[in-house]
């Protein structure tokens, strides 16, 4: 009899293990790659650079405003920064807006923004009159083309630095002009490298902010700026980083989000549409957490 229970016993124990074996392999297989409407995605863990998915992630591509994370980190790069300094808006800057009819922080001429500002009107409503403002500042030269040029050469020389061997940057905000490119896993790496500024940091995970700026008669007004990036407040961690679109980049997103100490950070690039591009960002995020 007591034979008789220990095979019982170990038939029931047998019957568990192989059920434990089922239930890991049918978990296993829920982890599916998941499928992107983007031509091209990049996830890594950001805290060990270990790549988590792929898609067509070096291949070229134009990538719209997500170039102004390389604006924003080459401002940031710069020695002896003060952030409170400040830039008078010239014309140049709301022309060049009408003119391309560009995404805009509504900059007003003659008012003095400070440089911390300006990061936040380039990261937030991705304003490309934030972008020319922070290029005219920081490049160098003694007229405006120059420093502009001079700027673009110094987010090249960081890519470069970087050891990045697929991106190319011919202008300050994404509006390209025939070689402006970037891929998938070097966007990544870009705003991996931005995110170690706790400052780029603090105004890419902003939802919304308002700030004062002096005004030309040395009043003072009200700026409003939104986050086109609408993981932030959707997507539970998100912490950061940039959207972008355009006829030739379609719609990009670079982004990132922190759970239990762990950090996604990828990008996708030519989405379908607003929509696609953020429901491809939550499938890699999900994707790159269960990994």
């Amino acid at each position: 009899m007591k034979t008789r229970i220990t095979g019982i016993a170990v038939l029931v124990a047998g019957t568990v293990l192989t059920s434990g074996v089922l239930t890991t392999s049918a978990q296993a297989a829920t982890l599916a790659t998941p499928t992107i409407a983007a031509k091209g995605g990049f996830v890594m863990n950001n805290g060990t650079g270990k790549t988590l998915f792929t898609k067509a992630a070096d291949t070229r591509r134009s990538t719209g405003s997500t170039t102004k994370i390389m604006t924003a980190k080459v401002v940031l790069a710069q020695k002896n920064l003060n952030l409170d300094s400040k830039v008078t808006i010239q014309k140049a800057y709301s022309d060049y807006i009408v003119k391309n009819n560009a995404s805009s922080a509504r900059l007003i001429v003659g008012d003095k923004v400070t440089v911390r500002q300006l990061l936040y009107g380039l990261m937030l409503p991705s304003g490309c009159d934030a972008a020319y403002a922070l290029a005219d500042k920081f490049g160098s030269g003694s007229t405006r083309s120059a420093r502009v040029k001079s700027f673009i050469g110094k987010m090249n020389t960081e890519a470069k630095n970087l050891g990045l061997k697929n991106t190319h940057f011919d202008s300050f905000d994404g509006i390209g002009n025939g070689s402006n490119y970037s891929t998938p896993r070097d966007l990544t790496k870009i705003a991996s490298s931005a995110m170690k500024s706790s400052t780029f940091r603090t105004v890419v995970k902003t939802k919304s902010t308002k700030q004062k700026v002096t005004t030309k008669s040395g009043g003072y007004r009200y700026m409003s700026w939104s986050n086109t990036n609408t993981l932030l407040g959707t997507y539970s961690g998100t912490i950061g980083v940039k959207t972008g679109s355009g006829p030739e980049a379609g719609y990009c997103l670079v982004f990132a989000a922190t759970r239990n100490g762990k950090t996604v950070i990828g990008t996708v690039l030519k989405s379908t549409s607003v929509s696609a591009r953020t429901s491809d960002a939550k499938k890699l995020m999900d994707y790159g957490f269960k990994k």
